[in-house]
């Protein structure tokens, strides 16, 4: 059985990429995301059979946002795909109305709080509130959760401080921007390790391009594993 901690991120143009990176990696990995660049190149239909033919876990990376009624029923048609994580937005009333159009499904709906590749200076080029970021995330995460989110997506650095919520108390984090030792940072600006994610209160990790583009992507995810496998699990 892989480790579902592992998820990987399949960031490649199409779904016959997407599909034959996942015939590389094989059995090491059973959870995947898929995002909106994928999208438009057959995102969906690589969702499905990955799911039905291959029996993996998919992260349906989309990030919606919009009124209450347009959210719901894009989330009730996404829900019956059968998929396990969907993340939107983290305002309250975006959660509300995807949790409304999951109900009755096991889509699991995830918070988006603040984004992975921004930091103060992106936040104030867009307005938004002063502040820590960090502190900004953990607000957000708690209100998302306090309106019905499964979940939030943080970077690891802010993982334990959301971890500390008691909002957060049976709630999943997912934590994007996790860099193995040594490896580019690419565009992500608050980063940390596989290990430390998890130690500090990850129920999953989101890696992307240090898997895909490496030259061999199958020993890539088995060094994330390997880091993971080597702490305790919950």
């Amino acid at each position: 059985m892989s480790d579902d901690r592992l998820i990987v991120a399949l960031d490649v143009p199409n779904a016959l990429q997407g599909l034959a990176l996942a015939e590389r990696l094989g059995d090491s990995v059973s959870f995947y995301k898929i995002g909106l660049g994928m999208l438009t190149g057959g995102g969906l239909a690589l969702a499905n059979e990955l799911k039905h033919d291959h029996g993996k876990r998919i992260f349906l990376d989309m990030k919606l946002f919009d009124i209450g009624n347009t959210v719901e029923s894009a989330v009730r048609g996404l829900a019956q795909f059968d998929l396990d994580f969907l993340t939107v937005h983290g305002d309250p009333h975006v959660v509300r109305a995807a949790k409304e159009g999951a109900s009755g499904k096991d889509l699991k709906i995830l918070a988006v709080t603040i984004l992975t590749s921004l930091n103060r200076d992106d936040l104030d080029a867009s307005l938004l509130k002063a502040g820590d970021v960090q502190d900004l995330v953990v607000e957000r995460a708690a209100k998302a959760l306090e309106a019905g989110a499964d979940g939030v997506i943080a970077s690891p650095q802010e993982a334990a401080l959301i971890r500390a919520l008691p909002q957060a108390n049976g709630r999943l984090i997912v934590t994007p921007g996790v860099r193995p030792a040594g490896a580019a940072l690419g565009d992500q600006k608050r980063v940390a390790t596989p290990a430390s994610a998890i130690s500090d209160g990850a129920d999953h990790i989101v890696v992307g391009r240090p898997i895909h583009q490496a030259d061999d992507p199958k020993a890539a995810a088995q060094a994330v594993l390997n880091e993971l496998n080597s702490l305790t699990r919950h």
